[in-house]
């Protein structure tokens, strides 16, 4: 296992893959209706778990291919930006898989009953407990809204390589 200078194929495969998956799955969550007590969930919810499970195997993919695939800092980067490049990296990585367990969890502590897109049911992560799903709801927003945030900042940083700095730093993750 050797470090490479430029990400794969397969890396950017599954970067563009999470991005695209996250840009359904935030405005499918934001504009569904709320689900109250004593409700069951629609199609909108079973469709946004479903996908909340594709994003979570997708990370976890992405993540396994990253361990086994390491890629090397840009050699260009100061110290201090090759460290928050990587510190940001693993954090987009805790916070993809806590906002997807999260979600997950909340869906189980509610007692809903949900399958795979319809085609196969989804094993609940705990039994229902309406005090403990209020809590999991709660930091599943809080996470979903910080991964937002720090989605926001590599984005930021990224184009600050592309158009300020132009070192072709965020070359290195775009196709081709």
């Amino acid at each position: 296992m050797t470090d490479r200078s430029q990400y794969g194929t397969t890396a950017k495969v599954f970067h563009w893959l999470v991005l695209a998956l996250l840009a359904v799955q935030y405005p499918l969550g934001w504009l569904m209706p709320d689900i109250h007590r004593g409700m069951k969930p629609g199609a909108a919810m079973s469709f946004h778990v479903s996908l909340g499970i594709i994003i979570l195997l997708a990370a976890i993919a992405r993540l396994l291919w990253r361990l086994t695939h390491p890629v090397a800092p840009a050699s260009t980067l100061p110290p201090w930006q090759r460290l928050t490049a990587q510190a940001t990296h693993w954090l987009l990585y805790v916070l993809l898989l806590a906002t997807t367990i999260t979600g997950w969890l909340f869906a189980s502590f509610r007692g809903w009953s949900m399958s795979f897109f319809y085609l196969a049911p989804l094993p609940m992560l705990a039994s229902e407990n309406a005090a403990a799903g209020k809590a999991i709801n709660g930091w599943h927003q809080v996470m979903e809204w910080t991964l937002l945030v720090v989605i926001g900042l590599h984005v930021a940083a990224a184009l600050a390589h592309g158009f300020i700095y132009r070192d072709r730093v965020m070359q290195r993750m775009l196709p081709g």
